[in-house]
């Protein structure tokens, strides 16, 4: 019985617990790019996010997109 115990906590309850972690640190970068704390550039590193081209608009066009999707408020502007 405490064999399968083990079991469910690794399979089931670790993973979810994982996932709320990387959640959190990416709504944490997306926050602190919206005040000002990091700059775009720190922001995509945080976030792993690839440039497809080194135009100095697309860093932030680019994390202005990606945190979009993360904000459950849609007026908020990044």
């Amino acid at each position: 019985m405490k064999y399968l115990f083990v079991v469910f906590y690794l399979f089931f309850i670790f993973p979810a617990e994982a996932v709320t972690t990387k959640m959190f640190k990416v709504l944490d970068t997306c926050a602190r790019y919206r005040l000002g704390e990091i700059n775009a550039n720190d922001a995509i590193e945080k976030l792993k996010l690839k440039l497809t081209n080194s135009s100095t608009n697309q860093p932030k066009d680019l994390v202005k997109k990606y945190c979009s999707v993360f904000t459950p408020n849609e007026k908020i502007e990044f």
